[in-house]
Formats: structure tokens, C-alpha cells, sequence
């Protein structure tokens, strides 16, 4: 089995119109073939939609309809995209969204597509395991590792970025299925990635919002993290009720 240095990986990032893989559409992508070593292959375009991009999505990404107006459409790139991912391992950050949003272009356009086959490594669940960065936002986790960046949310300089937090998450790892081994089990995160209470720690957070939390479709760390605190508090309450002899007394 190949050591981790001496594998070749897929990087890919798609900037898109939305967070709905299936409705919303890529309108820039970048992927890029690389090994620890050096890049070896790379290709980037921006994308006609074929529809609006929305002015929420244009404020993060600053893609503007102007400037993929008249680019190619996604039918047109996602054959050279398919033929340099192959069936190699893919890495990027919150990837499984990457990989959805370009199968179902593939779906719609009629274009045969196996990448949802492919390995992956997620490097959100691998900074989740890390630890150390103050969030784990690929942006933070670049200023934490003092990777070069010209600070541009577009799909190529993500990749770029997204390429060295990997090395360095993935150092102390020796084989990709080391890796693999380690994100089989759920990850138990330190604070909320999102909502009302985002940044806050489990513990905070009220327990209504928790159950409601613990329904909804959030990745499996999420949902482990909220379960294991709503657990942690039945044992709590549990302990602190078989310490009253008077718990079952309606005062």
C-alpha cells in the first residue's frame, strides 16, 4: 500500500448559485490533480448557469451573471472535469456537496458519472479531529497554517488553499486508509458550526433547541455531537435523581 506522500489525489471546488445540489448549478469549478509533492495537472472555468445567480450567493463568491455570461455550459465541461478525476481519491472541504451538485449536472445532462463512487476525504471532518483552529472554516484554517492565499473566495484559490490545510491535517497519517479508518466513526465536535447558537459549546445550548436540532439533516458529526449532549444531560438529571430520595414527591 501506497505511503501518503506518494499518492495522487483530486482536489475539486464549485462555486454555485445556491446550496441545493440538486436544483442550484455550478457556475465555477476547479479541480486539480496533485500528489504532496507537486501539482500535476489543473483546470478551472467559470460556468454559464443558465439562470440568475442570486444576490446573496454574488456577495460571497462576488461572481457577478455578467461574467458568466456567454461561458461554457456545464454539459460542455463536465466530460474534461470527469476524464481528470478518473477514479481517484478526492479531497476538499465539506466535499460531499461538490460531488452531489456535479452528479446531478451529470444526471440532467444525460452524462455518465461515477464520482459519488469514488473515495473521498472530507479535510472539515479531518480539521474537526485537528482541532486547533479557532474555526474550522477553510479561510481560518489557511491563516492558521500560514498558507498563501490572495484571499479570493473563487474555486481555484479555495483548491489551492484547501491543498496545503490537507497536507498538513494529514501528516501525522501514513496511508489514505489510515485515514479513512479514522473517519469511520462520528466526530464529536467542540461547538455549533451553525444557527442561532453558532460558536457557542453543546453546553449552551438550551435543551429544546438541541431535541429539535437532533430531527433535522445535518451531517453525521453534527447530529453524533447534539445526540451526545442531550445524552450527557438524561445521565446528569439521572444522577441527580437517584442522589434525592425525595424526587418522586410532588412538593
Amino acid at each position: 500500500m501506497n505511503k501518503l506522500d506518494k499518492e495522487k489525489f483530486i482536489c475539486i471546488d464549485c462555486e454555485t448559485t445556491g446550496l441545493d445540489s440538486q436544483n442550484d448549478s455550478v457556475i465555477e469549478v476547479a479541480v486539480v490533480l496533485f500528489t504532496f509533492d507537486e501539482v500535476l495537472e489543473e483546470f478551472e472555468s467559470l460556468i454559464d448557469p443558465e439562470k440568475e445567480i442570486p444576490e446573496a450567493s454574488i456577495a460571497i463568491h462576488h461572481i457577478s451573471n455578467e461574467m458568466v455570461a456567454g461561458k461554457p455550459k456545464i454539459a460542455e465541461i463536465l466530460p474534461v472535469i470527469l476524464k481528470l478525476i478518473g477514479n481517484k481519491t478526492i479531497v476538499g472541504h465539506g466535499i460531499k456537496f461538490d460531488i452531489d451538485i456535479l452528479a446531478a449536472a451529470a444526471a440532467k445532462t444525460g452524462i455518465p458519472c461515477t464520482i459519488t463512487n469514488n473515495e473521498t476525504i472530507d479535510t472539515l471532518r479531518l480539521a474537526r479531529l485537528y482541532g486547533d483552529s479557532p474555526t474550522n472554516a477553510l479561510a481560518t484554517l489557511g491563516l492558521h497554517f500560514n498558507v498563501d492565499s490572495d484571499g479570493a473566495h473563487r474555486a481555484m484559490s479555495d483548491v489551492k488553499v484547501n491543498i496545503e490545510v490537507f497536507k498538513h491535517l494529514a501528516g501525522k497519517y501514513r496511508t489514505v486508509a489510515d485515514i479513512h479508518k479514522t473517519l469511520l466513526k462520528p466526530i464529536l465536535m467542540k461547538s455549533m458550526p451553525l444557527g442561532p447558537y453558532k460558536g457557542r459549546s453543546f453546553r449552551e445550548i438550551p435543551l429544546p433547541y438541541l431535541k429539535w436540532a437532533a430531527h433535522k439533516d445535518f451531517d453525521r458529526d453534527l447530529i453524533h455531537s447534539i445526540k451526545t449532549e442531550i445524552h450527557r444531560r438524561k445521565q446528569g438529571n439521572t444522577f441527580l435523581q437517584s442522589g434525592n430520595p425525595f424526587h418522586n414527591l410532588d412538593l
